[in-house]
């Protein structure tokens, strides 16, 4: 929450951080610390109110069992009594140097909510960045102030810490329902304190229901909170035997019979108008004062029904995805340990990951991608109410729970079921988007694996279908773990190869087929694997894509590129056009264009030979695509359509984006010969690029035949290896005019 929306008094304290001249990349430990003796003390002080403040925590932890949640209590200066919860946060906040004991202030931790909350005095929450210091801006945190409601006297803060993923502004509602229900226990006891316990039983004002009998179980007062929460009138109820109410009957028989006290006795029950009512319920003996003998019964009724249904509310979310409402990982995982339990039947488990969900995310915006999850969740329902359990697990992967299964060929029905409900397209907001699923199956007859093996089998089974091409389904076979460990491996090694310079770039040259003359080259990287040897793209292009290495790879080979340029030019050879492959997450980098004016500045570069091949659905994003390719063209550099005809083509962008050329996909190229179809939509493509003004490019050509065909419609650049296979730097260097007389003898 940055900007407009942040309240004025989180805005008054960053600035006074910023004034005070803190560094939001500095990580602050807190400088007051409590010697062990004085924290002792103080919660020895603190005894009943930390006995208080502890029961809710535990209800709160309770309720959301197995969400990572840290609860953090401190007095009213600050200084931190207690922190319950989750391990691994605490871990991580005791490395900061934050534990009991210290003492939370502005001037330390900068903007922070146990601060705020304690300042304002009102329940107060930072997310993410709201946040001062940067350490914190993973975490969303709530906290609220507790008081002696009777004298307003502020008496500390309760806290919750979690993950920013788990932002949720019920953790607010929560913190005041439960900080409501603190402070009038603590006013409660504070009052039994001071006050005779029978003034205390005749008080009308409190916010408890109470219920007072004689010594035999005789109703003697029903106070207006007791008729509110039970719907009767206390003169239905005075004077009537107490035992034989079929809610507190056998209750207050112990009380009067055996002097037995209770204390937080949880009670759900339909009232008098049929409305349930939750209840702590608490009843003691009364004795005589002077005599000491037993006088009579006094109970209460702490009303929590809007605690409690907010709690279930809590218990719901914690196994349910607040997006599609779909049951999520917790309660997935639940239910297959449940079938986990029972080795002797067949089951069958699915892992659908959407295909290039993240380029659509970071295209048209998470909105519409929250939008489309929820079609696809409503799409899939519909295949698997009756057959078993569907789940949304992660972002865009969803996990479905086959538990009676009969064959292989049922799994494969399924799957198949499911893949062919992303045939059409999505409609959101009156725009068609497409996309697809890559579906990993595992299908076990005899004896279930455990559940870590169950998970990484189809997991491993879903990435096959993607490097496969996507769109489909694989069973999980046990080769497969090789192949997934092998993945691990090669990652692990791509990432160590820019820096051991195992990266080289190779050129194709781009010919004019009328004259023969080079008239660019595109570079195309290899890696030579100090144990597999040569790898070409295929084999960890799609890898470097996955983990985002394709950035770092991307910017190494404009680098490269640009360089071997200037080698070049200085051995004597003309200047020659280098065409260069960008990625999805490269163009959509905010800071691309100002690196690449870096790089041309620090090799001396000229813009003109310098060319960037975008795909089509790179340029989905109008807006962005249109100010990314403005900002390049101004740097003079040259902009193509890679791949053109395969994907999202629009007339309208064309004109728009100033391009120079498009490449015709090799796909359209392979079958030109024989195939009356491509041989149109080529001549199609190649008549509107002459009307734009575009030049156009044939890729893949490796045939006499494809040549002459794509000549005849009207090509006359050509790509492949019919003229020019794929070489290094020096090899073109050394052979550059030797290739110019081999490709003028095959023009």
């Amino acid at each position: 929450m940055t900007g407009k929306g942040m309240p004025d008094f989180v805005k008054a304290s960053r600035r006074q951080c910023i004034n005070a001249g803190m560094n939001p990349a500095e990580v602050r430990v807190p400088s007051q610390r409590m010697t062990r003796e004085e924290l002792l003390a103080k919660r020895n002080e603190y005894n009943e109110i930390l006995e208080v403040v502890s029961f809710f925590s535990d209800k709160v932890l309770q309720s959301l069992a197995g969400t990572p949640i840290l609860i953090v209590i401190s007095d009213e200066e600050g200084y931190i009594l207690d922190i319950v919860g989750d391990e691994t946060i605490k871990d991580m906040i005791q490395k900061l140097g934050i534990e009991a004991g210290v003492r939370f202030t502005q001037e330390d931790l900068g903007t922070n909510v146990i601060s705020l909350a304690l300042q304002q005095r009102h329940p107060v929450n930072l997310i993410g960045d709201d946040h001062f210091f940067e350490f914190l801006h993973g975490t969303a945190c709530y906290s609220a102030p507790f008081h002696y409601t009777d004298l307003d006297n502020l008496l500390g803060s309760i806290s919750i810490m979690t993950s920013l993923e788990l932002e949720n502004s019920l953790f607010l509602n929560m913190l005041s329902n439960v900080v409501d229900s603190i402070e009038r226990e603590l006013l409660l006891r504070k009052q039994n304190r001071k006050l005779d316990i029978l003034n205390q039983i005749m008080l009308r004002r409190t916010q408890n229901a109470i219920i007072v009998t004689d010594a035999e179980g005789t109703v003697t007062d029903f106070n207006s909170f007791a008729e509110k929460i039970s719907g009767f009138k206390s003169e239905e109820i005075i004077g009537r035997d107490i035992f034989k109410s079929p809610i507190t009957g056998s209750y207050f028989h112990q009380v009067l019979h055996t002097q037995q006290n209770f204390k937080d006795v949880e009670m759900k029950f339909s009232n008098n108008n049929d409305e349930e009512i939750i209840c702590l319920f608490d009843a003691q003996p009364i004795y005589d004062p002077q005599k000491g003998s037993l006088v009579g019964a006094f109970a209460q009724f702490r009303d929590i029904t809007e605690r409690y249904r907010l709690q279930e509310q809590y218990n719901y979310l914690a196994y349910h995805d607040e997006l599609t409402g779909l049951p999520n990982r917790r309660f997935f995982q639940r239910e297959l340990k449940n079938l986990l339990q029972d080795q002797h039947r067949k089951a069958a488990l699915l892992l659908i990951d959407l295909d290039g969900f993240k380029n659509i995310n970071d295209t048209f915006g998470h909105s519409n991608g929250d939008k489309i999850l929820q079609s696809v969740a409503r799409r899939l329902s519909v295949c698997c109410t009756e057959k078993g359990i569907l789940a949304r697990i992660s972002g865009d992967e969803f996990m479905v729970l086959l538990p009676e299964i009969n064959d292989e060929e049922e799994v494969k029905e399924t799957a198949e079921t499911l893949l062919r409900q992303f045939k059409d397209p999505f409609i959101i907001d009156e725009r068609s988007f497409y996309t697809t699923a890559s579906i990993g199956a595992a299908l076990y007859e005899d004896t279930l694996p455990n559940l870590e093996d169950y998970m990484v089998h189809v997991d491993a089974a879903m990435y096959k279908a993607k490097n496969l091409g996507k769109n489909d389904y694989m069973l999980f076979s046990p080769e497969m773990y090789v192949n997934a460990g092998e993945e691990l491996l090669l990652e692990n090694d791509l990432r160590q190869a820019l820096k051991k310079e195992e990266l080289e770039l190779e050129y194709q040259g781009q010919i004019n087929a009328n004259t023969g003359a080079i008239i660019g080259v595109e570079a195309l990287v290899r890696w030579n694997h100090p144990e597999k040897g040569r790898l070409s793209p295929g084999t960890f292009i799609p890898l470097a894509e996955k983990t985002g290495l394709i950035v770092p790879i991307g910017d190494w080979i404009i680098r490269q590129a640009c360089r071997q340029h200037h080698l070049w030019k200085e051995s004597g050879l003309p200047p020659i056009k280098i065409s260069v492959n960008l990625s999805a997450q490269q163009f959509l980098n905010q800071s691309f264009t100002a690196s690449v004016a870096a790089t041309l500045q620090e090799t001396g570069m000229p813009p003109e030979f310098l060319e960037f091949e975008i795909t089509e659905s790179m340029a989905m994003d109008f807006n962005y695509a249109e100010k990314a390719l403005h900002e390049l063209k101004k740097l003079g550099i040259r902009i193509s359509i890679d791949d053109f005809g395969t994907g999202y083509s629009s007339l309208y962008y064309l004109k728009r984006f100033d391009i120079d050329a498009l490449k015709i996909d090799k796909s359209f190229i392979d079958d030109l010969s024989g195939d009356k179809n491509d041989a149109e939509l080529i001549n199609t493509m190649i008549v509107l690029a002459d009307n734009l003004g575009l030049g156009v490019i044939g890729e893949g050509v490796e045939t006499r035949e494809q040549l002459d065909e794509l000549v005849r419609l009207g090509c006359h650049t050509i790509q492949g290896y019919y003229f020019m296979k794929p070489m290094s730097g020096d090899d073109l260097r050394c052979g550059y005019y030797d290739l110019i007389r081999s490709v003028f003898e095959k023009k």
